[in-house]
């Protein structure tokens, strides 16, 4: 399973959560104090991992929330095609292509170990 549950209060900034499908990263954390007829609210934000698009979600503290299950991994360069590259999983040997993030074009050579994030089926390059 690529996730787990936990509630808005668990969280913290930094930390990653699934808001409307996609994996984001928590920004900011904002709480309400707890009404006369109501449980304390929260609203968070957060940042998508795979496209940068922020979201947020609101709802009582002790809403339960989906929380991903995110990986770093070591890749090897097999050929750079053009926009996208071939890259070979260091630990499962999977080949697989991704598209070369604008601040790396023209740095990727064959052979290089590269690192790559991995969340809901998705992939990036991360690090050099």
């Amino acid at each position: 399973m690529s996730k787990q549950i936990g509630t808005i209060k668990d969280l913290k900034e930094g930390r990653y959560v699934i808001i409307d499908g996609e994996a984001c990263k928590v920004t900011k954390i904002t709480k309400s104090k707890p009404g006369k007829h109501g449980g304390m609210k929260a609203r968070v934000e957060g940042v998508g991992l795979f496209d940068n698009q922020k979201r947020n979600i609101m709802g009582p503290v002790d809403q339960k929330i989906e929380i991903p299950q995110i990986s770093k991994d070591n890749a090897q360069v097999l050929n750079v095609l053009g926009e996208n590259v071939q890259l070979m999983d260091m630990s499962s040997y999977e080949t697989f292509e991704l598209p070369v993030p604008e601040e790396y074009q023209g740095k990727l050579t064959q052979g290089q170990e590269i690192l790559v994030l991995s969340a809901l089926g998705q992939r990036k390059i991360i690090q050099l």
